[in-house]
């Protein structure tokens, strides 16, 4: 399990390198390196690992959402106002429910799973 490990994080950090390259930000390449090594595409990631990727969701999505929260500065969002408030609210509300209304036909997710993607996307879409 820590050789299937390494391998994912080895080649997420490498894809997030070439997605910069590309000037996309660098969690599309580390997706996309999940995408790849995943069941529905190379399936090289040993079951034991899929067993507890539940567990290793749940901690990139607490790892998303505290880096989102120490980026933000608060003193700049007070000066621009309401524009940016509203900006960053309507988008990421637009990229929530537009994953909870596609991700279920698409993914075949159910619609709590279409939220907690669409959560991430829009807690991940500002970077």
């Amino acid at each position: 399990m820590l050789n299937g490990l390494a391998v994912v994080f080895i080649s997420a950090l490498i894809l997030g390198k070439l997605a910069k390259l590309f000037h996309l930000p660098p969690l599309t390449g580390m997706i996309a390196a999940g995408i790849i090594l995943g069941p529905h595409a190379l399936n090289l990631i040993a079951p034991s690992l899929m067993g507890i990727s539940a567990d290793i969701i749940q901690l990139a999505l607490i790892i998303i959402l505290t880096w989102a929260r120490f980026t933000l500065a608060f003193d700049a969002l007070k000066k621009i106002g309401r524009p940016a408030v509203m900006m960053g609210f309507v988008s990421a509300c637009c990229e929530i429910l537009g994953t909870i209304l596609l991700a279920p036909r698409i993914f075949h997710a159910s619609y709590v799973e279409a939220a907690a993607m669409g959560s991430v996307l829009a807690a991940a879409s500002p970077a």
